[in-house]
């Protein structure tokens, strides 16, 4: 019986990380599916720790669904993501999958069946979420994230030669041998490690699907924390990955 494994990082989401992890786990899954989420705190304070630790402990154990990583220092969504993959290699076996999930709520978990059913069976496949499927509000904050993202996956695409609508969603689903593949080659500690796998997932000639996944964003004054200089890191990570010609040292 397979296992989805689900990587969520977590920061200062007081509000947030609780009605996702609950969402989480009832999500539906495909027949013969079961989930086991790895909630990695990424040093949080007391009050989204407080709330990691209940869920811990009402969802967790030897046999649960639930299981709470945490960082001593505050390193990043990258080195979050790292985090559990490390967790997921140990554990997991070549059948299972690995979906990340960002524990804003920006994405909704109902949309799990439809990144599982794109899914190809081949070892080394993935998914990658696509936000712009679905019509959205003309607000001017949307309107200006739309432009930046689609600026910064047509760039990805043109170097790396891969034909996403939506490089920087948060929802992307692997195989775990894919994952074995992957990993060596993440070392983004912040929001870089977006265009880094998919860049990762070009070098090594991934079956590469899409699927539709509805999105509720935020802006600044609600949480949201990737600003402007993480969209000129991600242009240095999509060039500097496409010039890169070994593992990084983690």
């Amino acid at each position: 019986m397979p296992t989805l494994f689900v990587v969520i990082p977590v920061f200062e989401e007081p509000h947030t990380i609780e009605p996702c992890v609950r969402r989480a786990m009832v999500a539906p899954l495909p027949t013969a599916w079961t989930r086991r989420l790895l909630l990695v705190d990424d040093a949080s304070s007391r009050a989204t720790a407080d709330i990691a630790d209940r869920l811990a402990n009402e969802f967790g154990g030897p046999n649960g669904s639930l299981e709470l990583l945490r960082h001593a220092t505050n390193r990043g969504k990258g080195a979050a993501l790292r985090t559990g993959f490390d967790r997921v290699l140990t554990i997991a076996t070549d059948a299972d999958a690995v979906l990340t999930q960002d524990g804003d709520l920006e994405y909704d978990p109902a949309d799990w069946p439809a990144l599982l059913a794109a899914l190809s069976s081949e070892p080394l496949s993935a998914v990658i979420g696509d936000r712009w499927a679905h019509p959205h509000d003309g607000s001017l904050w949307r309107r200006l994230h739309t432009l930046v993202n689609r600026t910064l996956t047509g760039l990805s695409n043109a170097v790396t030669g891969l034909r996403v609508n939506d490089m920087e969603c948060g929802f992307k689903l692997f195989r775990v041998p894919l994952l074995h593949a992957l990993r060596p080659w993440l070392s983004e500690n912040r929001f870089g490690v977006e265009p880094q796998l998919v860049a990762a997932l070009s070098r090594l000639q991934a079956h590469v699907a899409q699927a539709p996944v509805t999105y509720d964003p935020r802006d600044r004054t609600r949480g949201k924390k990737i600003g402007p200089l993480d969209g000129l890191r991600a242009i240095w990570v999509i060039v500097r990955e496409r010039l890169r010609s070994q593992p990084p040292v983690n």
